[in-house]
């Protein structure tokens, strides 16, 4: 029996899209759902405002997917120089943003800063003795609390503070140190600290404490929270978008809700 041939130009058309898909199964780029993991190194004082803003960015923007990796913002850096994986990473203060931009870590044109806040002295809601910052130094106030300045912007701060009231010499054999502000939130909530310093927006999550003097700007240095895309991101592109919504006015309505200070 005569065996039927395949006429030579259809055999060509064969040969060419079996060499295509070849190519493509040898040369597929990742879906974009895996090229959109992002995992941004945050203050811990923005945890709840950013666990918030995720699922909108994450509509708005199918296939990308946000994770968060909260700590001071020293321990944070720390973690980057060291190698640990990040896309973006926003402080609560300048210094630790400057250090990556003075290595050449971050993606030239990507800095910018997300919002603002203030100092603010808090108690146990039931605390009848402190009732401003001069009342720290009182013998009945036994222990203050407050981040670890070298490693906690808003330990920084509140030492800041304290220097320009004159009252550090008086407070520190009572401070008790934290390794983020969230801590010392946790201790003056517990009732382990008769006063506390953390920002504004945290004193406003719980409502075991009592914000009783919020310091003023002149006492400390701008509460800025630079962000930026890090060089190392494999995921540019998502980091980039991820950025500019931090900047619209979806996620700025959630920022203002908790307290932090944005432009209109």
């Amino acid at each position: 029996m005569q065996r039927r041939r395949i006429p030579l130009f259809l055999s060509g058309v064969l040969v060419s899209l079996v060499l295509v898909l070849g190519w493509q199964l040898t040369h597929s780029t990742p879906a974009y759902s895996q090229r959109g993991n992002l995992l941004v190194s945050a203050a811990a004082s923005l945890k709840e405002v950013l666990a918030e803003i995720k699922p909108l960015f994450e509509k708005a923007n199918p296939g990308v997917t946000v994770t968060f990796n909260f700590g001071a913002s020293g321990a944070l850096l720390q973690q980057i120089e060291q190698g640990a994986p990040a896309d973006i990473f926003i402080s609560a203060a300048k210094r630790q943003m400057d250090t990556l931009d003075q290595k050449g870590e971050l993606v030239p044109g990507t800095r910018g800063n997300l919002a603002n806040n203030k100092l603010a002295l808090i108690a146990p809601q039931d605390s009848k003795t402190v009732n401003s910052f001069k009342s720290l130094a009182k013998p009945e106030v036994k222990r203050v609390a407050m981040g670890e300045p070298r490693s906690v912007p808003a330990g920084q701060y509140a030492e800041q503070v304290l220097q320009k009231l004159n009252l550090m010499d008086q407070v520190k054999p009572k401070l008790v140190y934290a390794n983020n502000v969230r801590q010392v939130l946790a201790t003056v909530a517990s009732g382990n600290a008769d006063a506390g310093l953390v920002y504004v927006t945290d004193a406003k999550i719980s409502d075991r404490v009592k914000s009783v003097a919020i310091a003023d700007d002149k006492l400390h240095d701008p509460i800025v929270y630079p962000m930026a895309v890090l060089k190392g991101s494999k995921n540019q592109d998502a980091a980039k978008t991820f950025l500019k919504f931090l900047t619209g006015n979806p996620a700025k309505t959630v920022l203002r809700k908790y307290g932090f200070i944005v432009p209109k």
